[in-house]
């Protein structure tokens, strides 16, 4: 539960320092010996990665030249694991060795030579210095899945020596990750260690005690973060995506060599998919909720063919409190909930009750986004309530976040009660109304939204209040400045017709006209942090209007044509 104040702070400061504790006794005196153990002779098989390869990709690398994270390292012939790197970020993938997948694209022995002479010059610079960004957790974790699954290609025409270095290395970070994998912090890293630990126990030859061991490690995970209504507990709509693209192939591995499934595998998949979809609109993206980018096209259909469940998107995820308005084309998906706990909120926005439409394949009306490879001023930045398609006070986040490099990005004030109210009338009407004190500590003020959709989808009606607590209109002298913001698609062209209209535009001639007769309605510079090309300039509609003068607005989004 996320409570404020000076004891919540405590309590956060002393939990991860028995976090970081409890990782150094795991850890112990880090050398080459405290994970020394035996090597296998042989992988047994390597699971499928669902993921597209880019042939280009491979001949860059080849070439020593390494797009990663939105940048392009030329090494000029050094390894890359002994230069400077651009970013973070960049670091990350390239250690993560996600890339490697597209040497799958390789078919010449220079090729498969120069690969191993890659893997080779990380084994020697990295693979016995244990600490870094090359053995943070979730780091190791997609190594590891990334080396099995594409063994055949790193180990292509292998002398027998290459081999056993290989097999020895991954064995040594399989055991490191074993090691730490308690002291996780907790969310999407911890689950994807899990299945690393888990993919490793069919892909190696272990006994059948370490089989069934990660397995349950997997189960447990999984039955913790995967929640009844399939929504994964981060409230990130592409978290499902990353896990599934991981976790398919892992559950086909399973049944190929005969093994017990995990008893939470096969359920854990066939709850996430509907949670998918309900983020899904139907130009085919996902929704840009907590920490949410832009997502591949065929990654997503990738995974959504093995989508055995099928039938239509929930109305409602109850349990990590989001809902879903939908009739004719149009679709609206509002945000009602917030962090389920303190470690979760490190890459949660402070987006609530902002909410997303889309009619057919047009996105109108979004949410900003993340970005997929900014640096983190920027990533901090997307996380406001100002980049989000909702009512921010006095441009004040209504969650704040935590400065403190020893606690990172947590939210540690805010929104911690939120109520929500769904109203239909099927066929006709599907409405909610929902509000959250995330302005009540600061300025004493509740924001009230109400959203429904009716006329077969045709109409979008809205109502956004700031009320006090015990549910009165603000005093006349009360100096609350409000902006409610409506961030629109860089692919939806405005005009503002009148004071109180401005006019939407698709690409395809779709048209749909806002409209707002209370405050100040105007269009306003955006950006758009979630662009598949990287960070980009957009525009907003934005409605202000002062607390104490005028606590409501109403609004409307109406199809032309």
């Amino acid at each position: 539960m996320l409570f404020s104040g000076k004891r919540r702070l405590l309590y956060l400061y002393l939990r991860e320092g028995w976090r970081r504790f409890a990782r150094r006794l795991a850890l112990g005196r880090l050398s080459a010996l405290r994970f020394s153990g035996t090597t296998p002779d042989r992988l047994i098989v390597a699971p499928t990665d669902l993921r597209a390869i880019d042939p280009f990709v491979a001949e860059e690398i080849l070439q020593g030249r390494y797009p990663l994270a939105g940048r392009v390292l030329d090494t000029e012939g050094d390894s890359p694991f002994e230069i400077d790197l651009p970013s973070h970020e960049f670091a990350n993938r390239l250690h993560a060795f996600d890339w490697l997948r597209h040497m799958r694209a390789v078919r010449d022995e220079a090729g498969f030579a120069r690969l191993r002479q890659i893997l080779d010059d990380w084994m020697g610079t990295h693979g016995r210095n244990v600490g870094g960004i090359s053995w943070e957790a979730d780091v190791v974790a997609q190594r590891i899945i990334a080396w099995l699954s594409h063994s055949p290609v790193a180990l292509r025409n292998a002398e027998h020596g290459f081999y056993r270095r290989f097999l020895k290395s991954l064995a040594f970070q399989v055991r490191y990750l074993r090691n730490i994998a308690g002291t996780v912090p907790d969310g999407e890293a911890r689950l994807r260690v899990r299945i690393a630990l888990a993919m490793a126990s069919v892909s190696m030859p272990v006994s059948a005690s370490a089989l069934r061991r990660a397995g349950r490690g997997l189960d447990l995970e999984l039955d913790r973060q995967i929640l009844p209504d399939g929504g994964h507990f981060s409230r990130n709509p592409r978290a499902a995506l990353e896990l599934l693209l991981d976790l398919l192939p892992l559950r086909q591995t399973y049944v190929n060599l005969g093994h017990d499934v995990p008893s939470r595998l096969i359920s854990g998949i066939d709850r996430m998919y509907p949670a998918l979809r309900f983020f899904r609109h139907q130009s085919g993206e996902l929704a840009l909720f907590n920490g949410a980018t832009s997502v591949p096209a065929h990654e997503l259909a990738s995974v959504l063919r093995y989508d055995e469940t099928a039938g239509e998107p929930f109305r409602s995820l109850p349990h990590i409190d989001f809902e879903r308005l939908s009739l004719g084309e149009t679709v609206v998906i509002v945000d009602t909930g917030r962090p389920l706990s303190a470690d979760l909120s490190r890459s949660a926005h402070a987006g609530c009750l902002s909410f997303e439409m889309s009619s057919g394949r047009n996105r109108l009306i979004i949410n900003s986004g993340a970005p997929k490879f900014a640096g983190e001023r920027f990533r901090q930045m997307a996380r406001a309530t100002a980049a989000h398609s909702t009512v921010t006070v006095n441009d004040t986040s209504s969650s704040r976040f935590s400065q403190s490099q020893f606690l990172g990005p947590i939210m540690v004030s805010g929104v911690s009660r939120v109520e929500a109210e769904r109203s239909d009338e099927p066929g006709r009407i599907e409405s909610v109304k929902a509000r959250h004190d995330g302005y009540l500590a600061a300025f004493g003020l509740i924001h009230e939204r109400d959203v429904g959709v009716l006329n077969g989808g045709r109409l979008i009606r809205g109502r956004d209040r700031l009320a006090r607590g015990n549910g009165s209109d603000p005093e006349a002298s009360d100096a609350a400045i409000a902006i409610a913001r409506f961030h629109v698609h860089p692919a939806i062209g405005l005009r503002q017709s009148s004071k109180s209209e401005i006019y939407l535009s698709a690409p395809d001639g779709e048209g749909w006209l806002f409209a707002c007769r209370d405050g100040d309605l105007a269009i306003e510079e955006d950006v758009f942090f979630a662009d598949a090309s990287g960070v980009r300039a957009s525009s907003q509609i934005t409605v202000t209007f002062a607390a104490g003068a005028q606590p409501e607005i109403q609004w409307t989004l109406t199809r032309e044509g």
